[in-house]
């Protein structure tokens, strides 16, 4: 058994028959021409991934590299390997005066993650700039491209998590990013920047970031554990009617978006433990591993929080990360 520990940033105690790196095209046909029959998990950096128990299968790290540029008068066009580290790609496209992905910086992940989860921050989402996506099916073991308005992207959410999911192989995926770049500063601290670069921009959601956010390279944690829940009008304004000040968002398609954090911090959550998994003391959003946590307790923690939220403000809330089982994805 191989420890998987250190490839997941929850930092669980779980191991898994095998890992295998996937550094080439070639290795990732090879792998799925001879391995099609047996069980695995497609894992990036592990920032969006908690191994609950020991995962019966093979573990595939993806670790495919490369970026190409191609320029026309309108756009930058990217295509990007899907082991590319997502945060350095927004450094290296601002290093080579490409705009856009500023607001998503220090986004923990690879690029080929990216899709999948439609990451966003700060009013911005990955899918808005997604061209199309590469990517090898594991039935034939051919590789295939989809375009980016096929991907039914949605708030943390793709056609990969769905009628692609465990289907899909992705290998890079080409984005393309306008060169009359707007700011997009519709969103929390950024309102307050006057005419900032894209750089400025940069810089203050990595500050912002970093004050909120624990490092899992310090104390184990995934990031924001639940989504945001996505609310209609009536069941928003029933949501009002009982708590007047809850902070709210609208969103494009007329509901109204909740911070899931203030839903949690209301129920006294924060810092609130099982064994050593803890409700971090300032950002209730985030679930942490305080050294000897366990899959169990966190599944634990978890499920009263969510329990607690359905009770109170009758939401179900939905957990955005990746939680594996002995056999692959398991819910709350």
């Amino acid at each position: 058994m191989k420890s998987l520990q250190h490839l997941h940033t929850f930092a669980l105690p779980a191991s898994s028959k095998n890992v295998l790196n996937i550094d080439s095209i070639h290795t990732a046909h090879d792998f799925i021409a001879h391995n099609n029959k047996h069980s695995f998990y497609l894992l990036g950096q592990g920032s969006n991934t908690a191994f609950i128990e020991d995962y019966q299968g093979t573990v595939i790290k993806m670790a495919l590299k490369g970026i190409e540029l191609h320029d026309d008068d309108l756009c930058h066009t990217l295509e990007v390997a899907a082991g590319e580290s997502w945060h350095e790609l927004v450094l290296w496209c601002l290093q080579h005066d490409i705009k856009g992905f500023e607001n998503l910086a220090l986004i923990p992940g690879t690029v080929g993650a990216a899709p999948i989860q439609n990451i966003g921050a700060y009013g911005v989402e990955v899918g808005g700039f997604i061209q199309s996506v590469q990517y090898i099916d594991y039935a034939d073991n051919k590789l295939y491209s989809i375009d980016g308005k096929d991907c039914e992207f949605a708030y943390r959410d793709s056609v990969f998590k769905h009628a692609l999911w465990q289907r899909a192989m992705i290998v890079s995926v080409t984005f393309s990013l306008t060169k009359h770049w707007q700011p997009v500063l519709t969103y929390g601290e950024l309102a307050a920047l006057r005419n900032p670069s894209a750089k400025q921009i940069f810089d203050k959601v990595v500050a912002v970031r970093q004050a909120k956010l624990p490092d899992p390279k310090v104390l184990g944690n995934a990031g924001s554990f639940f989504k945001n829940p996505v609310l209609t009008l009536q069941a928003f304004g029933l949501l009002q009617k009982d708590w007047p000040t809850v902070p709210h968002y609208a969103t494009d398609a007329g509901q109204v978006k909740v911070p899931a954090a203030w839903l949690i911090d209301q129920l006294g959550f924060k810092g609130q433990q099982e064994g050593d998994i803890r409700c971090h003391p300032q950002q209730a959003l985030v679930l942490t591993n305080l050294g000897r946590g366990t899959g169990q307790q966190l599944l634990i923690l978890a499920r009263r929080i969510k329990q607690a939220v359905a009770d109170q403000f009758n939401i179900d809330l939905e957990h955005e990360v990746q939680l594996i089982g002995a056999k692959g994805k398991i819910l709350l």
